[in-house]
């Protein structure tokens, strides 16, 4: 799948340069085309499932704090990755007006120090007055695989690139650098990224702004986390890619922990009123290039399926051994983005734990531009379609303000197309 990408791009850049070299044919036809597709913006939003709120309603509650975790996808991500996507959703929700300085947490493992989980850069972004604020988490967990991935460093040495096409070469580092995020994550580096994960959740239960350290290699112990006050919280993530995996199996690993007390974790720490707290809570998990169905092939099923009604209502027998009172997950999918999918509406029973008590809304929505190839056939960047979710204005204005309400912001409610979906 992922050498179909790097060949439908390749067809793409060929192409183009292709048809440059015609200067007084081709430039015409190209510029025309550009110009069709600049004057006139035709993509497609298509929303299914239930309403969602966004994160605004949040910023309304007088009691509670509103913190939001970003974790990315394949590929080497430095600290700051996320600046754009944070920016662009500040202004969206009106919080453009104050910044903090970042706190830059290098997370570290109790049960063994020397482990390196990666990089959480932490940012609260206010209204004028201060009466509005979003806690802004960037996970970048690069760090785990970054030395495993080192092993292919010698392909991108002159002894071996000078041999390619420039193209061609460019293709290939963008191969190397993302292609074995996915396989190192089906080996022993999975339980240290979802490691990373739980300690990113367990600093959004800390409070207080001077709570988190400003930098340094520092761990967070669930026994001094998720007080009092964070049942007034409101918990949301948005993930990219293989992220999305890492969110819902990072989830997953906690509920299983805590219904196995006798695991050597700081998650046992947690004890029956902040259970309570989390089992209040009810979550937005927003997906950006979903692909939960391709990277659920192969893998074993969770340790609860198909049960929700064993969980997810007041009435059920096991609703106290649930995670969240609800998660609700939308998933936005391009559908030339080569690897992302929608997500079936079978697949929450079948294959997300029962426990997370979730329920889905799709998101098909033209990221890239699609235009005709001067009458070879419609065609659409699959790069753009993968990575440009962040960039995307009707996308920002979704995670911002969701749909299905008064609240909705009119740029959703001019280009996208909801259609409610009932039990």
């Amino acid at each position: 799948m992922r050498l179909a990408i790097l060949i439908h791009s390749l067809v793409i850049m060929s192409l183009a340069i292709h048809l440059s070299g015609c200067a007084s044919f081709g430039k015409g036809i190209a510029e025309a085309v550009l110009e069709k597709s600049n004057a006139e913006d035709t993509r497609v939003c298509q929303v299914k499932g239930k309403p969602f709120e966004g994160i605004e309603p949040s910023l309304d509650r007088p009691q509670a704090k509103t913190k939001l975790l970003m974790v990315h996808g394949v590929g080497d991500h430095l600290p700051g990755y996320a600046t754009e996507f944070q920016e662009k959703l500040a202004k969206e929700l009106n919080l453009s007006a104050k910044v903090s300085n970042y706190k830059e947490i290098q997370l570290m493992s109790f049960s063994d120090p020397d482990e390196k989980l990666g990089n959480l850069r932490v940012t609260r972004l206010q209204n004028a007055d201060s009466s509005k604020e979003l806690w802004f988490y960037e996970l970048a967990w690069s760090e785990i695989t970054r030395e495993q991935k080192a092993l292919l460093s010698f392909d991108n040495s002159g002894e071996y690139s000078f041999r390619r096409a420039e193209v061609n070469e460019m293709l290939k580092k963008f191969s190397n650098d993302s292609g074995p995020d996915p396989i190192i994550y089906l080996g022993k580096s999975r339980e240290l990224i979802l490691r990373s994960f739980a300690q990113a959740v367990c600093w959004m239960g800390k409070d207080k702004w001077d709570q988190l350290p400003k930098e340094g290699r520092n761990g967070c112990d669930f026994s001094n986390s998720l007080n009092e006050n964070f049942k007034y919280d409101d918990i949301f993530f948005v993930s990219h890619s293989l992220g999305s995996r890492i969110t819902i199996d990072g989830i997953t690993r906690m509920v299983s922990l805590l219904e196995q007390p006798e695991k050597k974790t700081t998650l046992r720490t947690i004890n029956k009123m902040k259970r309570e707290i989390l089992q209040n809570k009810r979550v937005q998990i927003f997906m950006l290039s979903n692909q939960l169905p391709m990277l659920q092939l192969g893998r074993e099923l969770p340790e609860v399926t198909g049960k929700k009604a064993d969980y997810c209502s007041a009435s059920s027998p096991k609703f106290g051994s649930r995670m969240f009172n609800e998660t609700s997950i939308i998933a936005f999918s391009d559908p030339n983005d080569l690897l992302s999918y929608a997500i079936p509406h079978d697949f929450s029973d079948k294959y997300l734990d029962a426990r997370l008590c979730s329920q889905v809304t799709n998101i098909n929505i033209n990221i890239a531009k699609v235009f005709d190839a001067f009458g070879i056939g419609k065609i659409a960047n699959p790069m753009e379609a993968h990575i440009g979710y962040p960039k995307d204005d009707r996308v920002i204005a979704l995670i911002a303000k969701g749909i299905g309400h008064a609240q909705t912001a009119p740029l959703v409610k001019d280009r996208c197309e909801w259609t409610e979906t009932t039990d």
